[in-house]
């Protein structure tokens, strides 16, 4: 992946995938997402950041919650943070996720940067194009940020997401 989003983009969101919170903390491969929303929050200050995880078994906690807390313990303002906290899976953190942006006026056409691990970025896509296909989760331009490329993020329009 690799390819730099330049500074100036008009992101209207960020989607952070859940990874994880057992005991209602978040796991490692999770904080590194967080980390990286948090530097793509920074980059974006306007965007919207979605944080998207439900109840993990057997838990009272969700981790929309738990990722939400971490972000706004390091400066994330919460009228920015949207919670989907519904999802047990990569389909349904993507598929909810698009609901409640619609929600918030973020439409089909706008930049949304995914965030995730790097080990996930085919699932994410697979997924992406397997919906778009439903028209359930038909943005224009979809970007994937893992913590594994710091250094900048894939570009991923609807035609090279397809064939994946």
């Amino acid at each position: 992946m690799g390819v730099t989003v330049p500074a100036g983009s008009p992101v209207r969101a960020i989607i952070v995938l859940g990874s994880g919170t057992p005991e209602c903390r978040a796991s490692p491969a999770l904080t590194a997402r967080l980390d990286q929303g948090l530097l793509q929050a920074q980059r974006w200050p306007a965007a919207k950041v979605v944080v998207s995880g439900g109840q993990d078994f057997n838990r009272h906690c969700t981790e929309a919650d738990i990722m939400a807390d971490y972000l706004m313990a390091r400066g994330v303002a919460a009228d920015r943070l949207i919670r989907e906290g519904r999802s047990t899976s990569t389909e349904e953190n993507l598929l909810f996720s698009r609901s409640l942006l619609e929600a918030h006026g973020v439409a089909a056409a706008a930049s949304v940067v995914v965030v995730t691990s790097d080990f996930h970025v085919r699932r994410a896509l697979a997924l992406r194009a397997r919906r778009d296909s439903a028209k359930c989760l038909a943005w224009e331009r979809i970007r994937l940020c893992t913590f594994a490329s710091m250094h900048g993020c894939a570009s991923i329009s609807r035609r090279s997401a397809v064939g994946y």
